[in-house]
């Protein structure tokens, strides 16, 4: 079985850069696609409190029989704990559900600006990696205002931010800041969530017809050529086999450069991390 690749964080954790998403994935089958994306050989899975499947994805994990060390756990901390206390709570709530002692990365889901709580937030995740039951700590879908802000009152640099990414949609500024503070930059949506049309543009289907590819492994191996972590999500048995094969899809320059050039000023297909409302709004 080829290893995916790995990339380090700054606290010297390392992330496979190819994982396993499990959002909106039915909680009731849960168990039955995280045990075949482990069979298939992924070895990252990224879930959230929000999805209702982590009893799922912990499920998979003990009936795997693969050592915990060999495994790499997300999950995220959802909006209506943004508060000290309630994070450290829905962390515990999470490791429950999963049945692990710790997971390798915590994120706050959303900043939810409006709110305003998303410090509090990140001082939580640092004491919850202080206790032992984090390994390492990021965001996800922060604007750039509020990810200066946590690193400026905390002094504590997110090791990774996860936002929509994809080749109508390449955030090319908040993949800067990202480079500024040594973040790396984590895709959910990598198939053009919103955007359907994205597996049929023919730019990413001549070059999987050259490569004898399919159009969602181009898709991905874009991303793998950025240095991008992603996660694509399926829960069809062949096309959780199929996207993992995209490691093994080394672009050249000219076909990067070729996606690179199908960004779009309208590309976002999910919610605009600054619009975020308010919980139960």
């Amino acid at each position: 079985m080829a290893t995916v690749p790995t990339l380090r964080f700054h606290d010297d954790h390392a992330i496979p850069q190819l994982g396993y998403g499990v959002f909106k994935v039915d909680p009731a089958v849960a168990a039955d696609v995280t045990g075949q994306a482990l069979r298939a050989g992924y070895r990252h899975i990224d879930t959230a409190a929000a999805y209702g499947n982590e009893e799922g994805v912990g499920q998979a994990i003990r009936e795997s029989g693969i050592p915990r060390d060999e495994l790499f756990v997300t999950t995220k901390l959802w909006d209506d704990a943004h508060a000290y206390d309630d994070a450290l709570a829905a962390a515990d709530a999470s490791l429950e559900r999963l049945g692990l002692e710790y997971v390798d990365l915590y994120l706050t889901h959303w900043a939810v600006p409006a709110q305003g709580l998303y410090v509090d937030a990140w001082k939580a995740l640092i004491e919850l990696q202080r206790r032992g039951k984090v390994r390492s700590i990021g965001v996800s879908n922060h604007p750039v205002p509020q990810l200066e802000e946590i690193i400026e009152a905390t002094g504590v640099v997110p090791v990774i931010h996860q936002i929509e990414l994809h080749p109508y949609f390449q955030q090319r500024e908040l993949r800067a800041v990202h480079e500024r503070h040594g973040i790396l930059t984590e895709a959910w949506g990598p198939l053009g969530q919103g955007k359907s049309d994205l597996l049929e543009n023919p730019v990413l289907a001549d070059i999987a017809a050259a490569r004898s590819a399919t159009p969602a492994q181009v898709a991905i191996a874009w991303q793998l050529a950025h240095g991008h972590v992603v996660i694509p999500k399926s829960v069809t048995p062949s096309r959780i086999e199929e996207n993992l094969g995209a490691k093994d899809l080394a672009l050249t320059s000219e076909e990067v450069a070729a996606i690179d050039a199908l960004d779009r000023p309208d590309g976002r297909g999910g919610m605009d991390p600054a619009q975020r409302p308010l919980p139960g709004a």
